[in-house]
Order: C-alpha cells, then structure tokens, then sequence
C-alpha cells in the first residue's frame, strides 16, 4: 500500500510537471535582419524617444560608463542581482534580429525571441498595458540607436532561481496579462496619467509593498515598497509626507527635481526624473494628476488646513533650539538635551546642518527644504533619511541641480545614529525610530548602484 501510493504520488508529480512544462513553453521567434534606421518614420522614433523617457529603460539598460542601453546594470533584488539586457539594434548581443512582433511579447509576456521566460525585475507585469501603438514607437525609437556588441551577464541567483523555469512559474502564480482599459467616468487627461503610470512608468514596482515572491501586492497598490536599497514612500492615503502634494507640486517635482514644501529628488528618484525631463510635458502632467487623486477626494478646506498645520509645525520647530544651538552651544539650550533628542545629535546637527536647514538658510545654488516638511524625515523606516546624510545629493554629471554633501566619510556611525535621533525628535510628529543601527549597517553594506545613462 505505501510503495503504490508514492508511485501514485510520483506519477502525480510527473504529470503535474509535464503540464507546467508545456504550457510554460514558447516557440523560437525567427530572427530577422536588423531593420534599417532610415526605414522608421522620424515621428513614430521621437514618440519612442518621450515613451522610452516614461519608462526609464536607460537606466536599468545603461551601466556606469557603458553605451547607452547596451546593459550591464545590477538591479538588486531580494534573491540577488539580475543584470539589465542589451537592447541596442547589435543582431550578436542585443535585439537587432529580433521582429516587432517578438519585442512585443517581450513587453507583453516577458519572453525573449528565442522563447526563454524573462525574470520580473524587467517590469513585464505592467509593460503587458501598453498598447500597440505605443510598443511600435518603442521598438522604433530603440531599433534606431547605436548598435554595441555588449555580451549580456548571467544573473547572480542562487538554485533553483538560476533555473529560468522559474521565472515561468512566477508567472503561472502571479501575471495577469491585458492592456489598460480606460475608466469611463475620469477625463482623458485622469486616464492618461493612470495608464502611464500602471503601464510604462511601472511606479508600482517600486511603490508598491511585494510578497515573499516578489510579486507586488494589488490589494496595498501605491501602499510603499523597497527599491535600490531605499525606501519607496506610499502616494495613497498612506503618504507620509506632512503636506499633501498637488498636482502642481507633483508635475514640478517629476520634471525639475524640486517641489515647494517637499523638496528635491534623491536616490533612485533623481535618474528617474532626468529621463521625465525628455517625456512630453503633457505626459509628466498627466501622470502628476492621477498620482494626486490617489489619496482619495479631499476638498480645498481639508487640503488648505492640512498644508497650514504642516508649515506651522515646521517653522516653530526650525529656528529656535538650532539658533539657540548655533550661537550659544548646546549647553546654553538644555530644553534640546530633555525634548529633542540627544544632546550629540543637537551639537552634531547645529555643526553639520543648521548652517543650510535653520529657518533663513539657505545655498546660492540649491535651496534646501524646512526638515519638517520632508518625507524622508517623518517616514516610518530611517533608510532614505540615513542614504541621504551619507552619500548627499547630487546632479548627474554635467548637469545642474541641487547639491548636499554626504557625510560618509565626515561622521561616525554613532554621530549619525545620534543625529537621526535627534532630527527626528526635533522635526517630525512621528514616534522615534528603531534599528537605526541596522539600518545603517545594511547601507553601509549594499551601497546604490550607479546607472550610467545618458
């Protein structure tokens, strides 16, 4: 009885497996010949060029100090690195054989010409809404730009997630394929901005909370998530941010790098918004206005006290311990030792920071935000505000933007533990945070990785 039911149960297995096998299977797309650039429509190719901007492809397909999209990028993930491909029109290396038709299911599928399934750090579970259109602008836009024989890295993965059938039960469990339908009771401009948002912007994969699979979680869509080793903070109703963003501010934030009252991009951000600089204002502006509706309706009372009791807050915590700090000594101020924080965190604070931050402070090229108006300071996890105080911020090479130093190499750990304390403290509402040791470690020891996008 017990040898027929594990033979039972191994002829089960087998059948179950034969089953998974077959359908995961995909036929070898027929290469074609590289299309020739001048084939394309220069209009269709500017449209891919504003698509390819929302999507960000450079910057997961570019490596520090590599051709533009010729791959070889790290996207860091839970189980281990996954290396962007070559998408440059190269036949050996890149997608130059590969057919519209076989891009297409790339995007849709995530499924490479040769019919090997793709692993979902390429973000083929919202690329699946693009539409047509839209994926053949992509395919020209791509298609014309500089062909570099790059071969692709093999993923750093441990057994069995190194095994590509993998990936293909990750999609039996968790894609849903479809393009985006449009919501008939928003406008146009409501349903434009959803779109690009679900589908080419991907926002969700970094926005979003995952599972233990890592797959995204539909029912806490826009909740928050991790990405690059930062902290992606929810735009739902969750939002830590002390005053509510506006379209506005969202379209000022996403196309400059800075909005009034939120301050300026860092982090994972700042790439991002660069490539948001070469989409179409109408695009960025669409986006900004379905991210703002995702809180839920707020009516212009609601929105106007919110924002009030946010700047208050933050103007009477900025000036008066900093300044008493600053021209004094912390010994002056002993109301700082017993309030807010640490009597180190205030000294480390007025010596490192006040100078910028202090109420009345400010750079002459960049103008740094009232620290009780910043997400990463009233967020519940310390990572973005502890990435920040070590590596800064700053512009991409050759580019204009705002400027912080890090303090990587100037504070000790224990200075910068203290100094989260005491901002903390000082300037957010929020309880205290917890593991700031571990969080510093954890940065200390999975640095951000670079993209060398153009």
């Amino acid at each position: 009885m017990i040898w027929r039911g594990v033979a039972g149960f191994i002829v089960v297995l087998a059948l179950a497996f034969g089953a998974f096998y077959a359908w995961q299977w995909r036929d070898e797309i027929a290469p074609v010949k590289p299309p020739v650039a001048s084939s394309f429509d220069p209009a269709i190719v500017a449209k891919g060029a504003r698509l390819a901007a929302v999507g960000d492809c450079a910057v997961c397909h570019t490596k520090a100090g590599g051709k533009p999209f010729a791959g070889g990028f790290p996207v860091q993930s839970p189980f281990g690195i996954i290396y962007g491909s070559n998408i440059t029109p190269d036949p050996q290396t890149g997608i130059g054989s590969w057919s519209e038709e076989a891009f297409r299911r790339a995007l849709r599928e995530g499924v490479t010409r040769k019919g090997n399934h793709l692993y979902p750090a390429f973000p083929y579970d919202h690329f699946t809404r693009v539409t047509d259109d839209d994926i053949s602008a992509l395919y020209a836009y791509l298609m014309t730009r500089e062909p570099v024989q790059q071969r692709n890295l093999p993923p750093d993965l441990p057994f069995p997630l190194n095994i590509r059938l993998s990936a293909a039960a990750w999609k039996l469990l968790f894609l849903s394929t479809g393009q985006y339908q449009p919501d008939r009771t928003q406008s146009a401009q409501w349903n434009r901005g959803a779109y690009l948002t679900a589908g080419l912007g991907h926002c969700g994969a970094c926005h979003s909370p995952r599972n233990s699979l890592g797959a995204e979680d539909n029912t806490k869509a826009y909740a928050g998530g991790k990405g690059e080793g930062w902290t992606a903070p929810a735009l739902n109703s969750a939002s830590p941010a002390p005053v509510p963003w506006t379209a506005d501010q969202l379209y000022a934030y996403l196309r400059h790098g800075f909005a009034d009252e939120h301050g300026h991009v860092a982090g994972p951000m700042q790439p991002v918004v660069q490539e948001l600089a070469r989409a179409s204002e109408s695009d960025v502006r669409a986006i900004a206005v379905y991210i703002a509706s995702l809180p839920g309706a707020q009516n212009a009372a609601q929105l106007q006290q919110r924002t009030k009791a946010a700047l208050q807050f933050a103007q009477n915590r900025n000036p008066t311990v900093v300044r008493r700090i600053s021209t004094t000594g912390v010994a002056a101020a002993p109301e700082a030792q017993q309030m807010h924080g640490s009597a180190d965190g205030a000294a480390i604070f007025a010596g490192a920071c006040a100078s910028c931050h202090h109420s009345g402070g400010e750079l002459p090229i960049s103008r740094p935000i009232e620290l009780g108006l910043s997400t990463p300071v009233n967020e519940q996890d310390p990572t973005d505000f502890i990435r920040i105080v070590l590596d800064g911020i700053h512009p991409a090479p050759q580019r204009h933007g705002p400027i912080m130093p890090g303090f990587a190499g100037a504070l000790t750990d224990a200075q910068i533990i203290a100094l989260a304390a005491y901002v903390r403290a000082q300037f957010s509402r929020a309880g205290p945070w917890t593991h700031v040791a571990e969080t510093l470690k954890a940065a200390h020891k999975n640095p951000e990785p670079k993209s060398g996008m153009p």
